[in-house]
């Protein structure tokens, strides 16, 4: 089973919303995304999508994206992200989620010996404009991270990956309590989106060791990044 990744589709089937304003990366969004997924994407990939999966407001109508998503090939693993708004109660989502899609929150799931967590993340302390609010929201977050890696750690896979949808750090790739956590439990490797329109020679892609995959959409031209394959399946490429 080969493992995928692919951030912030910002779908938005009840409302179409042009993407263009962000940029001229989002031109041909959505038929871009969904045309490379299915060029690149096997029916027995693992695909993981962290965050900013649509710009609906309710969850009825986040459902039609998400049946966008589960009508595409691929087992898909979805995190939450900052503009996913539409986001409910874990026990609702997962019982309406369409089948093929699994939703991670405070826990984990395991595929083969790969076992996969993750949380929303955020902006850490020394960020820009870092507020108390903000400081509230980091610390539920890095909370939410450490129980996710505690739960990930029960299943003892070989191999575990962290989906954020916020990067690891600030600008300035400062210490805080999500480096901390990754430090501790060592995955094998950390997913992530929510950037838009940045250099991607500026970001770092390590973090003691520990590979940072940078998945945006629009960064990666749509195409679903392949960072390697189960351990049941092969030998680990992360």
């Amino acid at each position: 089973m080969r493992i995928l990744a692919i951030a912030d589709p910002h779908l938005s089937r009840k409302t179409p919303k042009p993407m263009t304003i962000f940029g001229p990366g989002w031109a041909g969004h959505p038929d871009v995304f969904f045309q490379r997924w299915c060029e690149t994407v096997q029916p027995d990939d693992l695909v993981l999508i962290p965050g900013d999966i649509s710009w609906a407001m309710h969850f009825r109508d986040a459902l039609l994206d998400l049946q966008d998503i589960a009508d595409l090939p691929g087992i898909k693993v979805i995190s939450r992200g900052n503009h996913d708004y539409w986001w409910p109660a874990i026990t609702r989502l997962r019982a309406e989620l369409p089948a093929g899609i699994y939703a991670l929150q405070n826990d984990a799931i395991r595929f083969d010996d790969t076992v996969i967590c993750g949380t929303r993340g955020w902006v850490t302390p020394g960020t820009e404009g870092f507020k108390p609010e903000d400081e509230k929201i980091y610390l539920r977050e890095v909370e939410r991270l450490r129980l996710t890696l505690e739960a990930a750690r029960k299943l003892e896979g070989k191999q575990v990956l962290v989906m954020l949808h916020y990067p690891l750090t600030n600008a300035a790739f400062e210490p805080n309590g999500f480096t901390r956590l990754i430090e501790e439990y060592r995955p094998a490797g950390v997913v992530y989106g929510h950037l838009h329109g940045v250099n991607q020679d500026k970001l770092i892609r390590h973090w003691c060791g520990i590979p940072l995959h940078f998945v945006a959409a629009d960064a990666l031209k749509f195409v679903p990044r392949v960072l390697g394959k189960t351990e049941a399946s092969a030998d680990s490429a992360l």
